[in-house]
């Protein structure tokens, strides 16, 4: 009877042992489980916009010894008496943006005006850009709906509860996100000098602009509040 070969161990695959995959995969799951968590606990704490607040209450979040943000807060007490916080959920500049704005023109008939021709012809301008009119439909439909609540004159309350309605606030939030890439790239030659690790801007803005839940920074907020037009 012939004797039997010895086994020869076979090699792992480059990848690791299944076991190894399972590891992962569940590591992964667990840490996608707690951030949303952290998101439900965040929204549970922090509506999407917040009634008006003292504009004082900001001394409670600052230590005493703070002195920094103490003579912030001072500066800011010459010039304002309230204030509203957002949800900080990556959208908060954008959702505070287009609240603080439709806010004034509850006030200002001739701006609302003008902002209404404006916001009506945007959808054309960032379809003419490459932006698919299907894709963004709904979401200018919102901010023209919003709009012509303004333009009724509807109570603040009643505004603020539409803010604070996720599927309207966040189509919003959609939009002025589109509407700020769409400047971006429109003023492309004068943003690039501005990125690092040699990206172009369509490739920021589609990383870094359009996706919902993506921190606000100088550049965004610059382009929202100074270089277009709204």
């Amino acid at each position: 009877m012939a004797a039997e070969e010895p086994q020869q161990p076979q090699p792992e695959p480059l990848g690791g042992s299944d076991a190894d995959g399972v590891n992962c995969l569940a590591y992964d799951e667990a840490i996608m489980a707690q951030q949303d968590r952290i998101q439900q606990e965040i929204a549970v704490q922090n509506p999407l916009v917040s009634e008006r607040l003292e504009l004082a209450e900001l001394y409670k979040e600052y230590a005493e010894d703070d002195h920094v943000y103490q003579e912030k807060i001072k500066d800011l007490l010459q010039k304002y008496s309230y204030i509203r916080k957002t949800r900080p959920d990556g959208n908060c500049f954008y959702r505070a943006f287009g609240f603080a704005h439709l806010e004034a023109l509850l006030e200002d008939g001739q701006e609302l005006q003008r902002f209404k021709e404006v916001s009506a012809r945007s959808k054309e301008e960032l379809v003419a850009q490459g932006f698919t009119e299907f894709t963004i439909e709904d979401f200018h439909n919102t901010l023209m709906e919003l709009i012509e609540r303004v333009e009724r004159r509807v109570p603040l309350p009643e505004l603020l509860a539409a803010f604070n309605e996720p599927a309207t606030s966040d189509y919003l939030v959609v939009y002025l996100r589109l509407l700020t890439s769409g400047c971006l790239q429109r003023h492309r030659r004068f943003f690039e000098q501005f990125l690092e690790g040699g990206r172009s801007i369509k490739e920021f803005c589609q990383q870094n602009v359009e996706p919902m839940a993506k921190e606000s920074d100088h550049i965004h907020t610059s382009v929202t509040t100074d270089r277009c037009p709204h």
